[in-house]
């Protein structure tokens, strides 16, 4: 069963909803949630997607996210995202920034949060092929030799960063 994606406006306000694979197929604006899972010592879990993702696969991922089901609000899924792909369970979600992104893939209304969580990931396997922890030295590789890193997590993590809600992290 296709999952129902919840569409909106430009202004972000609930337009409708329809399958996943179409609002893919026809670019529609969405709404998407995204959680930046932190080690205490400033670590994040970044995720490396499977082959079979519908978009960016093989890439990696900065946060656990994903769409925002029809008649989800945006918290909701941000803590279904986290515990589905990675098994974060409890953790309390900061920041809740919202932001736009657009490019050639995809049009989205995002919310960042942010978290610390200090248990074992137990990874979807659908979705999520492994997790790596990096530093603040291995985003600035990333970025420096352009890894193949999901466009929507940089936006993500730029808008929470530019709130400073962060600073003792990254």
């Amino acid at each position: 069963m296709s999952e129902i994606v919840t569409i909106v406006d430009h202004q972000n306000r609930v337009v409708g909803a329809v399958p996943r694979a179409e609002m893919r197929a026809r670019r529609l604006p969405h709404r998407a949630s995204f959680v930046f899972v932190f080690r205490a010592d400033g670590r994040l879990l970044v995720q490396r997607r499977t082959m079979t993702k519908d978009i960016w696969p093989g890439w990696y991922d900065l946060a656990a996210g994903g769409v925002v089901l029809a008649g989800e609000e945006y918290e909701a899924s941000a803590r279904r995202e986290a515990y589905e792909e990675l098994g974060v369970d409890g953790a309390e979600l900061r920041g809740g920034v919202e932001f736009w992104f657009e490019d050639e893939s995809v049009q989205v209304w995002g919310k960042a949060y942010f978290c610390l969580w200090e248990g074992q990931p137990r990874l979807q396997a659908s979705e999520v092929e492994a997790v790596e922890e990096w530093g603040r030295g291995d985003l600035l590789r990333a970025r420096e030799q352009g890894l193949r890193v999901t466009p929507d997590s940089w936006a993500a993590l730029e808008h929470l960063q530019h709130t400073g809600l962060m600073e003792p992290l990254i």
